[in-house]
């Protein structure tokens, strides 16, 4: 995670981090600088030529000498404008090109974590980093930083060019600067606080929604719905109440402030006018004109705290952002081989695996699979079958021993090659809200839609497919939602052919379908394992008579391997015992 203090008001080190970002757009950068210090210019300008215009001009009853300072008086306006107008396009346009860039690194990141990484993270909030937080630090650049940077600048010039004015009436605003500035500092404090509470809340919030709305199904059949409202009403209350506490400081501070800044007019007002009226060294344009320089001398202020908010919420978004971009939690890629003309022979030597460090689920296997083998794993639930697929494709690292691929160590070969050569197809099948063409395909410029079609006709899904409205092209919606789960197996089998793996994987792949479509998936596994390693995991122990090999799984460990006819030989053998489990279970059904 980032090593940022976010316990700090402000947290240099990660605002330095960002700036680093900006690095390609160098041109844009500098011209936001220099626009944000024109307007600090800029903006002494009119307040003088008020000045000038009273004292001057009506006063002295100057028709011409008018004419030529409103039209200076003007003049300085459109400047500003003008600058104004780039400065706040420039500083956004900025903000959304570094936004963007570090979405694409994130989004890379996340796509190479570990399997592990999302075991144990919320999608919710992964979502909430990807989207929401990444938007917020964008406000650092349009809200946030330059805006602070220009009014700085601006307050400097205005201190600087009033006490050359007047350091008399300039004490007078000075005075109750401290006020504001120590009501600034504990308003920062409070507020970064609350922006904390408010992002930890705005996860909640999303992991929460997701998951009811990605789960439903299970919520609708149990009767959930007022339980899961009534705990969405809480997050929410929470949520809200974070929000608050930022309106609760708000409306403090800008009150405070209000009122501060209508004291020095009033101090101001009542003494320069007391000066004039005894006849000192002070005009009336003078006076006007500290009147318009502290507004804004303390409009500024005040926004600075509001633009801080700002700069405060992008830098806690930042945080969260960057905790992910830190994190290392990567399969090593460090393997040189690429996995071309594999035969597709495994061999598992002595390997051991727990998804916890004091937990092994893998128990020191050892066996061997032929190329062109078909091989099937058969065991109860927890027993580690999907475990040893898992380490076969690398999506976790075994603690010990080694896999090899055709006499190599799967570690030796370039990761997205060795994966390349596998192919798995799923219990739970995920598709895409998109068509069935690209749900097979994956958008693989190289696998072209005569290929799909030829494919799907070899392995017999091609009738279905062209029954549904728009045959390939048909939007099978979020998570295939348009199609039955035996539908949805046809197009992974589809999918998993089409891409002409060296081993196949079919994972549980017939156990929650129809008896139709139980049949269609036997025809097509029949015909995308013929001479190809295929390893079958398979709670049906009748699709898996045929298979070359039966591994038999307990505990982690193989506790029988032969064929179907040799291991129901075993009088006492695990698999014996599961199959006329099976088996009595069929006849009662009947």
């Amino acid at each position: 995670m980032s090593k940022t203090k976010t316990g700090n008001a402000f947290d240099f080190n990660l605002f330095k981090r960002l700036l680093h970002s900006t690095k390609p757009y160098k041109l844009t950068f500098v011209y936001v600088v220099f626009a944000a210090i024109a307007l600090s210019i800029v903006g002494l300008v009119r307040p003088y030529l008020l000045k000038l215009i009273i004292d001057d001009a009506i006063t002295a009853k100057d028709y011409g000498f008018l004419i030529e300072l409103l039209s200076w008086t003007l003049a300085a306006l459109v400047a500003e404008v003008v600058f104004q107008l780039s400065f706040i396009y420039y500083a956004n346009w900025l903000g959304q090109e570094v936004i963007r860039d570090i979405r694409v690194q994130l989004f890379k990141k996340i796509l190479n974590f570990k399997k592990k990484y999302f075991d144990t993270s919320s999608i919710g909030r992964l979502v909430t980093r990807a989207v929401g937080d990444i938007e917020t630090i964008a406000s650092i650049f349009s809200q946030g930083l330059f805006m602070i940077m220009s009014d700085i600048l601006k307050m400097g010039a205005i201190l600087g060019f009033l006490f050359y004015q007047s350091w008399e009436l300039t004490l007078i605003v000075l005075a109750l600067f401290p006020l504001i500035i120590i009501a600034t500092r504990i308003f920062q404090r409070k507020m970064k606080g609350a922006f904390e509470i408010v992002r930890n809340q705005v996860a909640n919030l999303n992991s929460f929604v997701q998951e009811r709305i990605t789960g439903m199904k299970i919520v609708q059949i149990f009767n959930r719905e007022d339980k899961e409202f009534k705990d969405f009403k809480q997050i929410n209350e929470e949520h809200k109440k974070g929000w608050i506490k930022t309106v609760w400081y708000n409306s403090i501070y800008f009150a405070f402030v209000e009122m501060v800044t209508s004291i020095a007019i009033g101090l101001l007002v009542w003494y320069g006018g007391m000066r004039i009226i005894g006849n000192e060294a002070l005009s009336i344009g003078l006076v006007v004109m500290f009147i318009e320089y502290t507004q804004q001398l303390f409009r500024p202020l005040r926004q600075i705290a509001d633009k801080f908010n700002s700069l405060q919420m992008g830098m806690v978004a930042a945080n969260r952002v960057f905790g992910i971009l830190d994190t290392d939690s990567f399969i090593k890629n460090e393997g040189k081989l690429i996995a071309n003309n594999v035969k597709g022979q495994l061999r598992f030597e002595n390997v051991v695996f727990g998804y916890n460090t004091n937990e092994d689920v893998i128990k020191g296997i050892n066996l061997k699979v032929n190329a062109g083998e078909t091989i099937a794993i058969v065991g109860a639930t927890g027993a580690g079958k999907s475990t040893i697929i898992n380490l076969l494709s690398r999506f976790y690292e075994i603690n010990s021993g080694r896999i090899t691929l055709d006499g190599t160590d799967i570690k030796d070969y370039e990761l997205a090659s060795l994966r390349k050569e596998i192919s798995v197809v799923l219990q739970d099948v995920f598709l895409f809200a998109d068509s069935i063409l690209n749900n097979i395909t994956l958008q693989k410029k190289e696998i072209t839609r005569e290929e799909v079609m030829l494919a799907a006709e070899e392995i017999g899904v091609a009738e279905f497919i062209e029954t549904l409205p728009g045959g390939f092209d048909y939007n099978v919606k979020e998570r295939g939602a348009m199609l039955s789960s035996g539908q949805r197996q046809l197009i992974a089998f589809l999918r998993a052919y089409v891409n002409k793996p060296s081993i196949l994987v079919l994972d549980e792949a017939t156990s929650s379908i129809d008896s139709y479509s139980e049949q269609l998936i036997q025809n097509a596994t029949d015909k995308i394992t013929k001479g190809r390693t295929s390893i079958v995991i398979a709670h049906r122990l009748a699709t898996i008579k045929n298979a070359d090999k039966i591994v038999v799984m307990d505990a982690g460990k193989i506790v029988e391997l032969g064929t179907h006819d040799e291991l129901l030989k075993n009088v006492n053998g695990n698999y014996k015992n599961l199959y006329e489990a099976q088996f009595k279970d069929k006849e009662l059904a009947n």
